[in-house]
């Protein structure tokens, strides 16, 4: 199989796995906010409290998730399609579209997500044109009158209420 055919393959696949929306943040070496929306997040383990997300070698704000000493990993809500999409989005002002503020670990912390992982660096792993975050969670906020966001083959929202019953 050729690699532009299973490059696609592959893409078509993992677009069909459903997976959660993430904001991630993080406080530059500038004081200024910075954040993104990812899709690549995972738990890794119980003890200590790890996570991991990555963020791909092309993205400008990579050296300042690099140089950071942790961030916030904010799983949306699923009626937060704006913020997914203007976090998304390239040479925006993005903090200015939505509710913030620092936290008491001094991580960017935006209002009304259906949670906030607040982590310090654990690790970083470079693998081919991303690099592994991993985070140990040392604070944890969720808010039990929110549903998270799902994200499947290109669309994204509410987690579908018979999932509920």
């Amino acid at each position: 199989m050729s690699t532009n055919r299973n490059e696609q393959l592959f893409k078509d696949v993992m677009g069909n796995y459903p997976t959660g929306v993430t904001v991630v943040t993080t406080k530059a070496q500038d004081g200024q906010p910075v954040g993104l929306t990812v899709n690549s997040f995972a738990s890794v383990s119980l003890d200590p409290l790890l996570v991991l997300w990555s963020i791909d070698h092309g993205v400008s704000s990579l050296p300042e998730f690099q140089a950071a000493d942790g961030f916030a990993i904010h799983i949306l809500a699923g009626d937060q399609q704006d913020l997914c999409k203007n976090f998304a989005k390239k040479d925006v002002d993005r903090f200015s579209t939505c509710n913030w503020d620092f936290s008491s670990h001094d991580y960017p912390v935006i209002e009304d997500a259906f949670a906030v992982l607040q982590c310090k660096t654990f690790k970083q792993v470079e693998a081919g044109d991303h690099t592994i975050l991993i985070g140990e969670v040392q604070d944890i906020q969720k808010d039990d009158t929110k549903q998270p966001m799902l994200y499947h083959t290109r669309h994204f929202g509410p987690i579908p209420s018979e999932f509920y019953k």
